[in-house]
């Protein structure tokens, strides 16, 4: 169901795409950073006790 865009549809669309990806590109970024750091304190943490 999606809705008639026009001659609109390639550019909303394209839109819509790279804001997908986008999206996808931070939340990988956002994981990737936060298991790093997690691996970090980890081994601060180990050392400490």
């Amino acid at each position: 169901m999606m809705p008639d865009l026009g001659k609109y549809a390639d550019t909303v669309l394209s839109a819509y795409a790279v804001s997908l990806v986008l999206i996808v590109a931070l939340v990988a970024l956002s994981v990737m950073r936060a298991r790093k750091v997690r691996r970090a304190l980890d081994e601060v943490e180990g050392r400490r006790g």
